[in-house]
């Protein structure tokens, strides 16, 4: 399987186009949300101008002897105050100062001083809908007397103009401020962000791609932001996974001559027990005094070859699973451990059969011997003729089956316990690898599960091996 090569994005989907866009659509926005308000605003002040020319033309008007003007100056202030009359409404009366030929109809009738922010907003919008030969009644009341109430008839057509002439002139310079915002916006995230961001992502692609090469590292800036952080963090990450792979390397080469070097040495240490087993026989005291300490000595060597050939041979983690009777495997178990009815430390098979279990046999029969083999070794790690039992049970529970091995042995020192499931660590009995929990545990997790130390004291240790089900 080989990686797909990373490249970098196109300029379209690239985050500094992304930046430019999204800062142009919400600078549009705000210009809209500002928009809003001002067209019902201008529509406002626009009609009071209208009722101001209004209340000027009527003021004209009175001021002439006996309220006498002729038609063309009475026309001449009804086309200042773009009205087609002018009615001015005092507390006990109300007159008509200056009309036209007065409309029959009047579409729409809108009174300013009660009028509330969201009735300007709605009526602004209204008008923005072309209606021909709308005429609409405007009634304010007067800035020079506000006991006198102006009204004014017109046209809504030079209103709508207006408003339209406005809006494009708002639209324009909202064109302008969103480029220009946009524009400044995008020089500094494209400073500040997108540039520093593009030389991480540049580390990182050149560190997938090269992991070794020590010139794929990036040199972090001096900055104190989230991104400096980001550089820094990421500096530490490339050099801690560099030098992990780099162990790692050096830790396969040396895994697997050791695993060579073990096998070869088993073989010559079949040999060797072979011999020793003869050697058991003879009638020469001096020989049957030695022979022991010589036959433990290759029997551990022994188990250092196989548990480590098991340790390498096991970091695939597969397993093949297929239905056997757990209680039959726990019997192996005891005899392959040499636990016979004559044996000073009793196995006691405490399993109901049938106890069909879905799993790997042979896996699961090593990791219940690892763990059988410690529970043997600590009945016996004070005086090897010790006397003692190992029990082992099982249960079903959530879609799990545990097996717990329990023996009656001094238990575990407080200083082991941290390292139980450490390769190579230190162990309470002589000669022990501490191979055997660690291989237990990579099968039980290969199986969905784990080992776990349920408890131990002077009265003994329990260890549970956890199996998911298939």
């Amino acid at each position: 399987m080989t990686d797909t090569p990373l490249t970098q994005p196109p300029l379209v989907s690239s985050l500094s186009a992304r930046l430019l866009l999204l800062t142009i659509a919400f600078v549009m926005l705000a210009e809209v949300l500002i928009f809003v308000p001002s067209i019902s605003r201008f529509r406002a002040v626009y009609l009071e101008q209208r009722l101001a020319a209004a209340e000027l033309a009527s003021l004209a008007l009175e001021a002439t002897p006996d309220r006498l003007v002729s038609e063309e100056l009475a026309m001449e202030l009804l086309s200042h105050a773009q009205a087609k009359a002018v009615i001015i409404k005092g507390p006990t009366t109300r007159r008509l100062v200056l009309a036209d030929d007065m409309p029959r109809n009047v579409d729409a009738m809108y009174y300013l001083s009660d009028a509330m922010p969201h009735d300007l907003i709605r009526d602004a919008f209204d008008a923005l809908h072309p209606r021909p030969d709308r005429t609409i009644h405007v009634v304010g009341r007067s800035r020079q007397n506000p006991e006198l109430v102006i009204e004014v008839v017109l046209d809504e057509a030079p209103l709508v103009s207006a408003m339209y002439d406005y809006s494009w002139r708002i639209m324009s310079l909202s064109v302008v401020i969103s480029l220009i915002t946009a524009g400044l916006v995008y020089v500094a995230l494209q400073w500040l962000m997108v540039r520093p961001m593009t030389r991480i992502t540049r580390s990182m692609v050149e560190f997938h791609e090269h992991p070794e090469d020590v010139s794929s590292t990036i040199v972090p800036s001096t900055r104190k932001d989230e991104i400096g952080l980001a550089q820094r963090e990421l500096v530490l990450m490339q050099v801690g996974l560099r030098a992990s792979l780099q162990q790692k390397d050096r830790l396969a080469t040396l895994g697997t001559a050791v695993s060579k070097i073990s096998h070869d040495l088993r073989n010559i240490l079949a040999t060797a027990q072979l011999i020793s087993d003869r050697i058991v026989n003879s009638t020469d005291p001096e020989v049957r005094r030695v022979t022991p300490t010589l036959v433990r000595a290759i029997d551990r060597a022994v188990d250092l070859c196989s548990n480590t050939l098991s340790f390498v041979g096991h970091a695939d983690g597969k397993i093949h699973r297929h239905e056997f009777d757990l209680r039959d495997l726990v019997e192996d178990v005891g005899l392959s451990l040499g636990l016979s009815e004559e044996s000073k430390v009793k196995w006691f098979n405490e399993i109901d059969s049938p106890f069909v279990l879905s799993a790997d046999r042979e896996q699961v029969f090593r990791a219940l011997l690892n763990i059988g083999r410690n529970a043997v070794g600590a009945i016996q790690s004070e005086d090897s003729g010790a006397e003692g039992l190992v029990k082992v049970t099982a249960h079903r529970e959530n879609g799990m089956v545990s097996v717990d091995v329990t023996d009656d042995g001094p238990g575990l020192a407080d200083e082991l316990r941290g390292s139980l499931f450490k390769a190579f660590a230190k162990s309470e009995r002589e000669g022990s690898t501490g191979l055997g929990l660690v291989i237990a545990r990579d099968i039980a997790r290969a199986h969905g599960g784990e080992v776990r130390l349920m408890g131990s004291g002077p009265g003994g240790t329990r260890f549970r091996v956890e199996l998911a089900e298939a």
